[in-house]
């Protein structure tokens, strides 16, 4: 809630504006208020200039959806170059805590801070207990009042983005609405993860959403499982598709160089990009980060299934 004087709370609150007349008025934005915890994306994977462009494309986005986000950017496996999750989240504490001294020191009437100094927000599509692991671990070794998230998905809008990304490629039509065809579009979908089985149970219920969207089958398979995506394309051959598409359920920082390549050409078949920075990733990150908050605005929604 806001008052005359400001936020009541350190969550991000609906601040006052004119409202505009009649019943298609637009909601009021929400703002995130000084002193709300970071959001600390966690990336995974080894550290590049194109992971980092990924990372801060994200990050812009949940930063447009929330005016005045602190979101910031730690590597698991960072350098000098790129700052590790652990770093980050203590120099968020770090800082913090100095606002507070310096608070003081002027001679303002404040509380000392609690609660998180930081939600983290893994930067992956899906479980992979290899990596949360190491994330719960980093975050324990910072000493860090924080909290942790789930994984961005499943959601209606990482089979958006799916579609999208095999759209690009060629692979699927971009909007069967308009009823036109694309002679390349793939008729059996092979959807691809990092994981293992936990993680290809999860990517089967985005694979649904998949499959209604482009009224194909779609079929996940684990990438770091050896014969797996042969044996899923086998499979939807055996079935009846004839010309398969392999598509990274994946944002792609945790994704090995070479593995994608790999896989396509043991099943055969074109692949479509990574997931990238789509806009809903940051859209779903900035969910997450929200909903660790207790705060509930407006949930992103995927576009209609045409």
């Amino acid at each position: 809630m806001s008052s005359p004087t400001g936020p009541a709370s350190g969550l991000p609150v609906r601040m006052p504006r004119p409202r505009q007349p009649g019943r298609h008025r637009r909601p009021e934005p929400l703002a995130a208020p000084e002193g709300a915890p970071a959001l600390v994306l966690a990336v995974p994977g080894t550290p590049s200039a194109a992971t980092r462009s990924l990372a801060e494309e994200v990050v812009s986005i949940a930063r447009s959806e929330l005016p005045g986000l602190d979101a910031r950017i730690g590597y698991l496996d960072g350098d000098d170059e790129f700052p590790t999750l652990q770093s980050v989240l203590s120099h968020a504490a770090e800082e913090r805590t100095a606002r507070f001294e310096q608070a003081r020191a002027a001679g303002a009437d404040v509380a000392e801070p609690d609660g998180p100094v930081a939600v983290v927000v893994p930067l992956l599509a899906g479980p992979d207990n290899a990596l949360l692991r190491r994330v719960r671990q980093a975050v324990m070794e910072s000493r860090v009042a924080a909290d942790l998230t789930d994984v961005l998905g499943p959601h209606p809008l990482l089979a958006e983005a799916l579609h999208v990304r095999l759209s690009e490629a060629g692979l699927a039509r971009a909007d069967r609405a308009r009823l036109f065809t694309v002679a390349t579009a793939a008729d059996g979908i092979i959807l691809a993860s990092v994981g293992g089985e936990e993680a290809v149970q999860a990517a089967g219920i985005t694979g649904m959403l998949l499959a209604a969207r482009l009224a194909v089958p779609v079929m996940a398979a684990a990438l770091d499982v050896e014969g797996a995506i042969a044996a899923t394309a086998e499979q939807l051959r055996g079935s009846g598709s004839q010309q398969l598409a392999l598509a990274p359920y994946l944002i792609g920082p945790e994704l090995d160089a070479g593995l994608l390549d790999a896989a396509a050409k043991e099943a055969g078949c074109a692949a479509a990009e990574a997931l990238g920075p789509y806009p809903a990733i940051g859209k779903l990150a900035l969910a997450k980060y929200t909903t660790a908050l207790g705060i509930a605005p407006q949930q992103p929604q995927g576009t209609p299934t045409h």
